[in-house]
């Protein structure tokens, strides 16, 4: 079966426990121990743990209260983002001699097309085991790869031998590869739809790939027919090595609820995070300033605002941000637990006016 019309050779690369292993490496005294990278506190949650410490059940994104229950012993150490940037840096640099078509996903994962590679490897399981490799010897870090025809199939494959393996899928292989599987396991399938596609009797990829396309065309719309084509292994997305900027956005939630003036200290702070993230590429400009907040019982609320000209300076961004608030028309003893700031709209340099003086120093 052929899993798609273009044949391209995918990579999915994966690093192992990520932030965890980093911190392992680092420390000599947390190898082999259940490592939680996280904050203390009822609010915070998991950003990576370790294979110990998933053993009990910890998992990425948990409530950091929920992991220290399952797992009593785990030892908790606070995240260190510019430190991880590094290792994902050099990590990247290792990508970048085999090919220059890469999709980071975040800091520790990142699709890799290729279809040509530069050092003339025989094979994309080549490649991977050749990256892997590097990754370890370079970094002391384990990595797990995926290798198939598309960037679906190539994310799927990369969980398959975890940690510090790699799986392929050939073209001739989908079909058998993806029938036993649990729609679960498709991109985009939550419990919920989940679910929806059970109470169809759907229950594996091969029961949804012989269902009606039309059928779930009427029932869930364009994802319906999508949902089809993963089935039968289709993904025609190619990897896309730069991706415009569209939002860049920063959030936080309060140790304890606060009433709406008292969001002011840290919607400054977030600002300038936000804003710092902007002016590192000034061929793309946000035109939309937008601000999130959360209510203690979890109402969400966003206001926005596109003014004439797009923010030239962190005043100005903080000046539009900090007026957004008069267009929040709760009741004044309401309190919030989360509050963020974003920058959308963007738009290429030259698309705006050029009487726009932008990006002056703050």
């Amino acid at each position: 079966m052929n899993a798609s019309p273009t044949l391209r050779k995918i990579v999915h690369i994966d690093m192992d426990a990520f932030y965890a292993s980093v911190e392992q490496r680092d420390d000599p005294r947390l190898r082999g121990k259940p490592v939680v990278v996280a904050w203390r506190g009822a609010r915070s949650v998991v950003c990576a743990a370790s294979y110990e410490a998933r053993k009990y059940g910890v998992r990425s994104a948990m409530p950091a209260v929920r992991a220290e229950r399952l797992c009593p012993r785990a030892i908790f150490v606070p995240p260190d983002f510019p430190r991880y940037r590094a290792v994902s840096r050099q990590v990247r640099e290792i990508f970048s001699r085999h090919t220059d078509l890469i999709e980071p996903l975040s800091l520790d994962e990142a699709y890799l097309d290729v279809t040509e590679n530069k050092l003339g490897l025989p094979s994309a399981t080549a490649v991977a085991k050749t990256i892997r490799d590097a990754i370890r010897g370079e970094t002391q870090l384990t990595a797990s790869a995926g290798i198939a025809p598309n960037k679906f199939l190539a994310k799927i494959a990369s969980d398959w031998r975890k940690p510090d393996g790699q799986f392929v899928i050939r073209p001739h292989e989908v079909e058998a590869f993806l029938t036993p599987l649990p729609v679960g396991r498709l991109p985009g399938v939550g419990k919920v739809m989940e679910g929806k596609l059970l109470d169809l009797g759907l229950a594996t990829v091969g029961q949804l790939r012989h269902f009606d396309p039309a059928e779930l065309e009427r029932r869930f719309g364009r994802w319906g027919r999508r949902l089809h084509e993963l089935a039968q292994g289709i993904d025609e997305h190619a990897v896309v090595s730069e991706r415009p900027t569209l939002q860049i956005s920063a959030e936080d939630t309060f140790a304890n609820d606060v009433l709406l003036g008292e969001t002011v200290p840290t919607i400054r702070r977030l600002v300038e995070k936000v804003w710092s993230a902007a002016i590192k590429d000034p061929e793309r400009i946000g035109r939309t300033v937008i601000l999130k907040l959360k209510t203690a019982d979890f109402r969400l609320l966003t206001r926005s605002h596109t003014p004439p000209q797009p923010p030239a300076s962190l005043d100005e961004l903080l000046s539009q941000s900090l007026s957004l608030l008069e267009r929040v028309e709760l009741p004044s003893r309401t309190r919030y637990r989360l509050v963020g700031v974003g920058l959308g709209n963007f738009r290429d340099a030259d698309e705006l006016p050029p009487q726009s003086q932008l990006f002056s120093s703050a």
